[in-house]
């Protein structure tokens, strides 16, 4: 994995500096033209939300039935990064939607939806923090919940009437607007890939706070 991190890093920093020029030569929407194009971070952010929270779902699952400690300070350091990325979607929305709706927020069935599961993610750390003794299987609980929850987010723009648009939006982007793929494909990687390096810091991170207490507690023997 160390092998890998720089030649990711360099990577990904390529992405994000060519990225502007790439989301400028895209071609603008039909009605919302220049706003349109938060659209290129919006759901990037999203897909890289989603990618940390199931890394945070399977390994609180692995540490919950199998009781490692390794893949618990993974779902940890997915956890973190997953408010994160849940916070610039939620960020990028509104600022999106004042333009296309008129308005900064509407209480939709995704955008309810998606508040809720920032608030699920938020949980998860708070009952890491602060739930005493034992908490972390509760935590891998709430981790899982949020797992599960994730899918009712995606898929609630599709069974419920919704200001938002439709998850076939962007399934259907190479057919109807090829001319916007290549820039929204740069971005989905570039964010994927930040979300991966950043994990990469956060789980050495959390390994070398581990040995550091054990250094102390075999100190203090």
């Amino acid at each position: 994995m160390r092998k890998l991190f720089l030649p990711l890093t360099i990577v990904t920093a390529a992405l994000f500096a060519y990225a502007p020029i790439a989301i400028a030569n895209a071609p603008y929407e039909s009605t919302m033209l220049l706003i349109q194009k938060i659209f290129y971070f919006h759901v990037p952010a999203w897909i890289a939300m989603y990618s940390a929270l199931f890394v945070c779902g399977i390994a609180s699952a692995i540490y919950l039935f199998k009781g490692r400690v390794e893949a618990d300070r993974v779902a940890v350091a997915a956890g973190e990064i997953a408010v994160l990325f849940g916070l610039i979607g939620l960020v990028t929305g509104p600022l999106w939607g004042r333009k296309a709706w008129g308005v900064w927020w509407q209480w939709d069935a995704r955008l309810t939806t998606a508040l809720l599961l920032e608030l699920i993610l938020i949980a998860y750390l708070m009952v890491r923090k602060y739930g005493g003794p034992g908490s972390e299987k509760l935590a891998a609980g709430v981790a899982l919940f949020g797992m599960v929850d994730s899918v009712f987010v995606y898929k609630s723009v599709d069974w419920w009437r919704t200001v938002h648009p439709k998850t076939s939006v962007v399934t259907s982007l190479g057919e109807t607007a090829p001319a916007m793929m290549p820039a929204f494909a740069l971005c989905a990687v570039a964010f994927v890939l930040l979300m991966t390096l950043l994990l990469m810091l956060r789980v050495k991170l959390a390994q070398q706070q581990a040995t550091l207490n054990d250094m102390y507690l075999a100190d203090e023997e």
